[in-house]
C-alpha cells in the first residue's frame, strides 16, 4: 500500500471524526469579577490551549486595540460585530476547559439589552453563527494538524522500512563475504594439504637419502680397508 493510499484512508477516518464533532451552543450564566452574567458558549471537543491561544488571536486580529486581557477574561469595548449589530458593543469573553473539551463563552451588552436567545433572537441567531464559524476553523486546524502529523509519522515509518531494509542488504552482503572467506579457507586448506603432503614426501625422500648416504659411508669404509689391507701386505 503506497503512502498516498494511506493518507486518503487517513483522511477518511479522521473525516468521520470531524463529522461526529459537535459545537452545540448554549446559554449559559458566568460570574466575572464578582457580577453574574448572562450570555452564549459553544462546546468543542479541542484542547483548552489551542482553543484559547486562536479565540485571542481571532478577536486580536478583528478588532486591534480594542482588546484587553485580564488573567483569563477578554474585554472588548466599543466593537463593531455587523453580523450581530450595527452599533458598538461591548463584548467580555472567558475560554474555559470542561469535561469534554473545551467552551468560549461571551456575554454581548447590545446596548438596550445583553444577548439573550429569549429576549434578542435575531442577535443571538448571529452571534451563534460567529461562534459555530470559529468552532468549525478550529476543527478544520485540528484536522490539518492530524493529517500533517499522520504524514510525518508514516515519513517516518517508510524511513523506519528503508532503514530496515537496508539493513538486510547488509546483513546479505556479511553473508557473501562470509562465503567468500570461507571458500577462500576452503582453498587454503585445500593448499595446506597438498603443502603437507609436500613436505611429508621430502621427509620420506630425505630419510631415502640418508639410508643412501650410510650405505656408501659403510662401502667406503670397506674399501679403505681393504686398501689398507693390501698396503700392508706388500714386502
Amino acid at each position: 500500500m503506497n503512502r498516498n493510499v494511506l493518507l486518503l484512508l487517513l483522511l477518511l477516518v479522521t473525516g468521520l471524526r470531524a463529522t461526529a464533532q459537535r459545537s452545540p451552543v448554549d446559554e449559559s450564566d458566568e460570574n466575572i469579577n464578582n457580577i453574574p452574567r448572562k450570555g452564549q458558549r459553544v462546546s468543542m471537543q479541542l484542547d483548552t490551549k489551542r482553543v484559547q491561544t486562536s479565540w485571542n488571536k481571532q478577536l486580536a486580529d478583528q478588532f486591534t486595540s480594542k482588546v484587553k486581557v485580564n488573567k483569563d477574561v477578554i474585554t472588548l469595548t466599543g466593537v463593531t460585530i455587523a453580523d450581530i449589530s450595527p452599533t458598538p458593543v461591548n463584548v467580555i469573553s472567558l475560554v474555559k476547559a470542561t469535561p469534554t473539551g473545551t467552551a468560549v463563552w461571551w456575554s454581548i451588552d447590545l446596548g438596550n439589552a445583553y444577548l439573550g436567545q429569549a429576549a434578542t433572537p435575531t442577535q443571538w441567531k448571529a452571534a451563534e453563527k460567529y461562534l459555530k464559524d470559529f468552532a468549525r476553523s478550529m476543527y478544520r486546524e485540528d484536522l490539518v494538524t492530524q493529517v500533517s502529523d499522520a504524514d510525518r509519522q508514516l515519513l517516518n515509518a517508510q524511513n523506519s522500512h528503508t532503514l530496515v531494509i537496508s539493513k538486510l542488504d547488509a546483513i546479505k552482503k556479511d553473508i557473501d563475504k562470509n562465503k567468500a572467506k570461507k571458500l577462500e579457507i576452503q582453498q587454503l586448506l585445500i593448499a595446506n594439504a597438498a603443502e603437507m603432503q609436500q613436505l611429508n614426501n621430502q621427509v620420506d625422500a630425505n630419510l631415502k637419502e640418508q639410508e643412501a648416504a650410510r650405505t656408501n659411508i659403510v662401502n667406503m669404509k670397506l674399501a679403505l680397508e681393504a686398501v689398507k689391507d693390501r698396503m700392508s701386505k706388500i714386502e
